[in-house]
């Protein structure tokens, strides 16, 4: 499904968000806070647009995703690139010193597995940083918002994307998907410490933080 979307995968994600997504990745790399010469993985990376924006000033970010029709996608992007499982990650043990993962956890077949396997990766001391779709926090525009998912994603999708019908399934992963609480239980009890959440948008996206004790 994804390796179907790839063609157009960024303009589409631009588009249904209104221009955002900009904004949002800019977000993740000021909550992850990585240093110069740090080495940051960035799951579920996609077309590696999200590892360019960690890349800045000097760190050393690499994109790993499951579909390698996405970082094909992606290849002109200057960050390495590995294809690669969120639950099977091809990395050492507390090999780098911060994981992002953004709109990809809740793709992953088990989240949990996943999140106990970005603490395998991840140095004590590191940081992990999951930028993810949530639950509006205002409940008249959560009911605006559930509208535009299940209505006008799919119409919006048929006109801009390279595989509209994989749209409708974001749409219902995303109603589907805990909300910020919850979320930030799961984590906890993957092994992280010191979890810490962040609305964007009024609450369409969260910025989920943690450290790896």
């Amino acid at each position: 499904m994804f390796d179907g979307v790839a063609r157009r995968y960024d303009l589409t994600n631009t588009v249904l968000s209104g221009g955002r997504d900009v904004s949002w990745r800019r977000a993740t790399r000021e909550a992850l806070g990585a240093r110069p010469g740090d080495v940051v993985l960035d799951v579920a990376a996609g077309t590696a647009v999200s590892t360019v924006e960690l890349a800045a000033g000097g760190v050393h970010a690499i994109a790993c995703d499951f579909s390698q029709g996405m970082l094909r996608a992606g290849a002109a992007r200057p960050v390495p690139k590995v294809a690669g499982d969120a639950m099977a990650l091809p990395l050492a043990d507390a090999s780098v010193d911060g994981l992002v993962i953004s709109f990809g956890l809740r793709n992953v077949a088990d989240a949990d597995a996943a999140l106990r396997e970005f603490a395998r990766v991840v140095r004590p001391g590191g940081t992990l940083v999951v930028c993810e779709f949530s639950s509006p926090t205002w409940a008249p525009f959560r009911t605006v918002y559930t509208e535009y998912l299940m209505r006008a994603l799919p119409v919006i999708a048929r006109a801009v994307s390279s595989n509209p019908d994989a749209y409708v399934y974001l749409a219902e992963s995303i109603r589907a998907w805990p909300d910020q609480a919850a979320l930030a239980t799961r984590i906890r009890a993957a092994g992280w410490a010191d979890v810490e959440w962040r609305d964007l948008t009024g609450g369409i996206v969260a910025l989920h933080r943690a450290r790896r004790p």
